[in-house]
């Protein structure tokens, strides 16, 4: 098997591999989860400092103009100022 990192030894890689092919579905799933809710904390994360005017509904209008696009920005601003 090819290895798919390069700064870690092939052998160590397969045992994460076999590692992880062994957990449930379930671990799996919140694995991801998790790694997902850390990526969006760190990019809000980031956005606050280089942004350090904005309150946090700017903060995240700004992160879902980065993510999804400015269309759906501004229909989530007009949403929560409908609210």
């Amino acid at each position: 098997m090819k290895t798919q990192s390069i700064d870690t030894h092939s052998q160590i890689e397969q045992i994460q591999i076999s590692l992880l092919k062994k957990q449930s579905i379930a671990k799996k799933f919140a694995q991801v989860c998790s790694l997902s809710q850390t990526t969006i904390q760190l990019s809000k994360r980031a956005i606050a400092r280089a942004n350090q005017n904005l309150d946090e509904k700017q903060i995240n209008l700004l992160f879902i103009t980065y993510q999804y696009g400015k269309d759906l920005a501004v229909r989530v601003d007009k949403y929560l100022n409908r609210r």
